[in-house]
């Protein structure tokens, strides 16, 4: 009796490691999202003149990508394995650490003849785009692969630590890292 109790046992501490590795890679991937969004705004807003008009264009082009993130993560997980969908998603996130950091380059710095809007859209697709497309999907095919994997926890409470890390990351940004961390170093 006692050796069925202790892999019983086991399997559930296994279970529950499993669940927190799903939970911190959720709630990373959400923090580091909107991280970013005031990172180059930062960066930017000074080279455009920094009217509302900048940070709306930065807005714009994040909600894209957002929308873009959970259309792939959507997608995949629709017509690829799980298996697949993680040799896919992992490729991609190698392939987006090799153009960190997202510091933008002072050649994206307009001309005084140049369209900012454009300007600002290409800018931040170049810099950004993939870390931030993939940060955006993370989320959503962390918790289908966790519903597929753990079928008797309910996944939603992941998306509730996802709201908190997002909402962490956006409170936290100018209290704490604006004000400790250059934003070379945040880059």
């Amino acid at each position: 009796m006692a050796i069925p109790t202790a892999i019983s046992q086991s399997n559930q501490q296994f279970k529950y490691a499993g669940v927190a590795v799903f939970a911190c890679a959720i709630f990373t991937s959400a923090f580091l999202l909107f991280q970013v969004q005031p990172l180059i705004g930062k960066f930017i807003l000074p080279w455009f003149g920094g009217t509302p008009a900048v940070w709306t264009t930065c807005m714009l082009v994040f909600q894209v990508l957002l929308f873009a993130g959970y259309a792939y993560a959507h997608f995949t997980s629709q017509y690829l394995s799980n298996r697949s969908q993680a040799i896919l998603h992992l490729a991609l996130l190698a392939g987006a650490m090799c153009i960190l950091p997202i510091t933008p380059d002072a050649s994206w710095k307009p001309a005084p003849a140049d369209s900012p809007a454009w300007r600002i859209i290409l800018l931040t697709i170049c810099t950004v785009g993939l870390p931030y497309f993939l940060l955006s999907s993370t989320g959503p095919l962390l918790q289908r692969w966790f519903s597929c994997t753990h079928a008797d926890i309910s996944p939603y409470r992941l998306y509730a630590l996802s709201n908190v890390g997002s909402l962490l990351a956006l409170l936290s940004y100018p209290v704490f890292f604006e004000t400790n961390f250059t934003t070379s170093t945040q880059a």
